[in-house]
């Protein structure tokens, strides 16, 4: 590595790891490295982590990093979103942080929508309140932790949390900062409105800035050199859309990790007035994106493969799944494991096989899965057309990526060509750009996305699937509402 050109650094605050990247100024990947964590869930329906934890494995993958790649000339932050660091004021963390997947906060979710109100909830922050939103938990400890609550100083969220060991700096950026359910999306500002609805101190939030902004420079002290730009980064989400080049409107993501996203750049703040897609800031300055969540995409298959055949590889079960036609003769699956967010913000959501025949077998339930997954994805991509949303293909990452039956299955589905990505990082690699743009290596977000960003390998649709898909498409949707409620007899 020449000195003319040191490496860019990402870094991911994931919920069971923190990875991290090194890049050049070309997306070439110059080094990985990972440090993983424990979940603590000391309720049923509670999910917690130290936020020592975070920094600890930070500072390792940034000493690993650095020693693989050289010091880099600037780092960029992504992470898991919506989790809730409580500070007091001397910035020490007052309990567990409670992450984005933690469930307690139903109770709160149902009080903040009567107070802001649901229609004026959404116009503000682009979303309802969902239990993973930071708002309802900051609720829900003036409720339950009373004692905790009057001792914040201030709050902040993963990444920012690693910023702040990072750079001594309280600083967010608004992408990350959309989930809280605190900001003002259009107006990418703090909702003074909602704050003062729910009776939340706006000295506690750090500020929100541009995801490319430089919010600090390295402490000393730290595995790496003092005087390196932090930029503000971005959530996950946003983040890894970077990293497969969906940064202006006309490509969409399709993420197939444990859950499913489909991710669209918008130019304009767009909401749906039903809150059933999220609306949030995006990591390029002055623009905005929509997204679905289905929370088990990947996840379906995983849960399918370790109950009825945990021995068998997922090329063996797919291989047996190609072997029956479009549709599966009748078999639907519906994906609703972890309840669902997108369509149905509905947590009590539960899955089930509808049409089972004796002749379905164990190949049939897999692709059932793998449609009933594509026709959730349908779900969110409808909904973003609704927003005014035109792709015109699909940049697919995650796990499920890996297998072309599912990709043509996914891309029938959805109507839609679906395009491999030459690397496919994640959230770590749009962080790394972000860190490029905040080192001065790229004037912007969208000439960093051109300048890394290679497409890969095309899946068509099949048009005789995509016939037989959109009727199926009415059968998925018909049994939500036909068997909604039918797990609590």
């Amino acid at each position: 590595m020449s000195a003319e050109s040191p490496p860019l650094v990402g870094l991911d605050v994931g919920t069971t790891a923190v990875k991290g990247l090194a890049v050049g100024p070309d997306g070439t990947v110059l080094a990985r490295a990972e440090v993983g964590y424990p979940l603590s869930t000391p309720r049923p329906g509670w999910a917690e982590q130290d936020p020592e934890d975070w920094w600890r494995a930070s500072a390792a993958v940034l000493e690993r990093l650095a020693a693989d790649a050289g010091t880099p000339a600037g780092i960029g932050l992504s992470g898991q979103m919506h989790g809730l660091v409580a500070l007091d004021t001397a910035d020490q963390v007052l309990r567990p942080a409670i992450l984005w997947n933690d469930q307690r906060t139903a109770a709160e979710c149902q009080e903040i929508e009567q107070t802001v109100g649901l229609e004026r909830l959404i116009e503000l922050t682009g979303n309802r309140a969902l239990p993973g939103f930071t708002a309802p938990k900051l609720v829900w400890l003036r409720h339950h932790e009373p004692d905790t609550y009057g001792r914040i100083a201030r709050i902040c969220l993963p990444k920012d949390y690693v910023r702040l060991r990072l750079t001594g700096e309280h600083a967010s950026d608004v992408s990350d900062a959309s989930g809280t359910l605190l900001l003002d999306v259009a107006a990418r500002s703090w909702s003074e409105q909602v704050l003062d609805a729910l009776e939340l101190d706006a000295s506690w939030l750090p500020r929100a800035l541009e995801s490319p902004d430089v919010s600090g420079l390295t402490r000393a002290g730290l595995p790496v050199e003092s005087g390196i730009p932090v930029a503000a980064g971005g959530g996950d989400q946003a983040a890894g859309a970077l990293g497969v080049g969906v940064d202006r409107p006309g490509p969409v993501s399709v993420a197939l990790g444990t859950s499913g996203v489909v991710f669209a750049a918008l130019e304009r703040f767009a909401a749906d007035p039903q809150g059933r897609a999220h609306s949030f800031c995006h990591a390029v300055p002055g623009a905005w994106h929509a997204m679905g969540v289905m929370l088990s995409a990947a996840g379906s298959l995983r849960w399918l493969r370790d109950t009825v055949a945990p021995d068998l590889p997922y090329d063996e079960l797919t291989a047996a799944a190609a072997a029956w036609p479009a549709g599966t003769e009748g078999l639907v699956f519906l994906p609703y494991l972890a309840g669902e967010r997108t369509p149905h913000a509905d947590p009590d959501a539960r899955g089930a096989f509808a049409g089972l025949s004796i002749r379905h077998d164990r190949g049939a339930l897999v692709r059932a899965v793998l449609e009933g997954v594509a026709f959730g994805l349908r779900d969110s991509l409808d909904l973003l057309v609704e927003l005014g949303v035109a792709p015109s293909l699909g940049r697919v990452s995650g796990g499920g990526a890996r297998s072309q039956l599912w990709l043509e299955i996914i891309a029938s589905s959805l109507e839609l060509p679906l395009e491999r990505l030459a690397v496919d990082e994640g959230a770590a690699f749009g962080a790394a750009l972000l860190g490029g743009v905040a080192a001065g290596v790229w004037p912007d977000v969208r000439a960093a996305v051109a300048a890394t960003v290679k497409p890969g390998s095309v899946v068509e649709p099949i048009p005789e699937w995509s016939t037989v898909y959109r009727e199926a498409q009415e059968v998925y949707r018909s049994l939500y509402p036909a068997l909604q409620g039918a797990g609590d007899r």
